[in-house]
C-alpha cells in the first residue's frame, strides 16, 4: 500500500473513532430521556459485542487461556459495566459538554496511577500539567464561579460520578496495559499485535455485557423499549453500533498502522466534537469559561504526555 494512502486511511479511521466517541455523550443524554442506565448499557454493548464478534470471526480467532479469564472479567466489570453506569448516571444531571471535558482528564489519572503503582517518574513538567488540567476541570465544572467554589456550592452527584468514571477508566487502562504485556493472556497458539488487543477487547466486552444483564432484568427494562421514540432508537443504535462497535474497530485499525502517540493526539479533539454536536442537538452553549477551562485541560494533558 502506498505510504500516503496508508496514512490517509489511518487518520480517517482514528478520526471516525474520535467523532463517534465524542458524540456518544450527546446520544446518551438523548436516550436517558426515556430509558434508565440499566437498560441502555446491556443493549448498547450487546450491539457492540455483535460487531466485534463478526470482526473477530473474519480474522484468526483463537481462544485465550482459561487462567486469564478472572482478569478479563475484572476488566469487563471496570471498563464496561461500571464505567458505562457511572457515565450514564452522571449524565442525568451533568451537561454532555462538561462531561466530555472532565473525561479528557483521564491521562492525568493514568499518570498518577502509573506513578503510584508502576513506579513511573513524574517530572516537574508533568506535575505542572496535572495541576493545570485539574484547574481546567474545576473551572469547567464550576462554570468559573469562584465564590460558589470556595463556599462549597459547586458540584452535583453527577459531577462526582463523572469524576469517578475518569479515575475508573484510568485504572482500567493501567490494568489493560499489564494484561497486554503478559504472555499468559495471549491467545493459545500465538497471537500478537492489534489482533490480540481487539480479541482481548471482545472478551472484556462480553464479560461487561453479561454483568450488565441482571440490572436490566431486575428493572424490567425491556418494557420501556416498547414505547421508545424513533429519536431514542436512533440514539441507542448509534451508541451500540458506532460507539461500542465500529469505534473500537477503527481505533485498532489505526493503531495497526501508526504509532500510539500519533493516534493519541486525536483524542484531544474528542471534547471539541462533543461541544460541536451538543450545541445544536441539546442546546448546550459553548461559553467562554468552558472554552478557557477546556483549553487548560488540553494543555495540561499535553504536558502530562511529554517525556
Amino acid at each position: 500500500m502506498d505510504g500516503r494512502l496508508k496514512r490517509f486511511k489511518s487518520y480517517y479511521a482514528v478520526t471516525m473513532a474520535v467523532i463517534f466517541w465524542g458524540s456518544s455523550f450527546v446520544a446518551t443524554k438523548i436516550v436517558l430521556r426515556e430509558l434508565n442506565p440499566t437498560t441502555i448499557i446491556p443493549i448498547r454493548f450487546g450491539m457492540g459485542l455483535l460487531i466485534l464478534t463478526v470482526a473477530n470471526r473474519r480474522g484468526n480467532f483463537r481462544p485465550i487461556d482459561l487462567k486469564a479469564m478472572p482478569m478479563l472479567a475484572l476488566l469487563g466489570f471496570l471498563g464496561i459495566t461500571l464505567h458505562a453506569w457511572l457515565q450514564a448516571t452522571g449524565l442525568k444531571t451533568v451537561a454532555a459538554t462538561v462531561t466530555a471535558w472532565v473525561i479528557a482528564t483521564i491521562p492525568v489519572f493514568v499518570a498518577l496511577l502509573g506513578w503510584a503503582f508502576l513506579g513511573e517518574r513524574l517530572s516537574l513538567l508533568r506535575l505542572g500539567g496535572i495541576v493545570l488540567a485539574a484547574s481546567g476541570a474545576v473551572t469547567v465544572v464550576s462554570g468559573g464561579d469562584l465564590r460558589a467554589l470556595l463556599a462549597g456550592r459547586v458540584g452535583t452527584v453527577g459531577d462526582i460520578l463523572i469524576g469517578i468514571s475518569a479515575l475508573n477508566w484510568a485504572l482500567f487502562t493501567v490494568l489493560s496495559k499489564r494484561v497486554l504485556r503478559s504472555d499468559a493472556h495471549r491467545p493459545t497458539g500465538g497471537g500478537t499485535g492489534q489482533g490480540h488487543a481487539i480479541q482481548m477487547m471482545l472478551y472484556v466486552m462480553a464479560f461487561g455485557w453479561i454483568f450488565s444483564l441482571p440490572g436490566m432484568i431486575l428493572d424490567k427494562g425491556w418494557l420501556a423499549l416498547q414505547t421508545l421514540s424513533s429519536q431514542g432508537w436512533w440514539a441507542l443504535v448509534f451508541l451500540g453500533i458506532a460507539c461500542s462497535g465500529l469505534a473500537y474497530l477503527f481505533w485498532y485499525e489505526a493503531l495497526d498502522r501508526i504509532a500510539a502517540t500519533q493516534a493519541g493526539v486525536f483524542l484531544y479533539f474528542e471534547p471539541l466534537v462533543t461541544a460541536v454536536v451538543a450545541w445544536p442537538t441539546l442546546g448546550e452553549a459553548i461559553t467562554g469559561v468552558i472554552a478557557l477551562g477546556g483549553a487548560a485541560i488540553l494543555l495540561g494533558v499535553w504536558l502530562v504526555n511529554q517525556r
